[in-house]
């Protein structure tokens, strides 16, 4: 139990690491692409998906290096498939909980658009996604990444 403990921490901090970066990429370009005249729930979508993809590659080197104890039966070209695929679901995910928070919720809502504006409602959602992702990847790489240990 605290050998997993000490891996979710571990998760925990590249998790941090890479939360950031995701995050101030989701935003940045987000704000550019409103400040061009763009919907905020297609900006944030579209900021999110360069925001994920860059955090994924990051995520792969720390998570592999420092969390998870590699397959010995995985070539590191397989295993990365099969991180990106994993991620490429974790994005899908993201980017569904962004739409239906920003477009269904906040857009259908007089009370939420008079008390938050796009930038904060784009970064609750995001915040939202995070969370939720981070549960979904923490799970499936373990199970499909991390080379199982022998009960002694």
């Amino acid at each position: 139990m605290k050998k997993l403990m000490q891996q979710i921490l571990k998760f925990g901090v590249v998790g941090v690491v890479c939360f950031a970066i995701d995050y101030l990429i989701t935003l940045v370009i987000a704000a550019l692409l409103r400040g061009g005249g763009m919907s905020t729930g297609r900006a944030a979508l579209i900021g999110a998906f360069f925001g994920f993809t860059i955090s994924v590659i990051i995520n792969y080197f720390l998570s592999m290096k420092y969390v998870f104890v590699r397959r010995e039966d995985m070539d590191r070209k397989r295993e990365f498939m099969v991180f990106v695929i994993l991620s490429l679901i974790g994005l899908v995910l993201n980017e569904l909980i962004i739409k239906v928070s920003i477009d269904v919720i906040y857009e259908g809502s007089d009370l939420l658009k008079g008390m938050m504006g796009p930038g904060l409602v784009t970064a609750g959602a995001k915040i939202v996604a995070t969370g939720i992702v981070m549960v979904y990847n923490f799970i499936t790489r373990k199970i499909f990444l991390e080379q199982k240990q022998e009960n002694a």
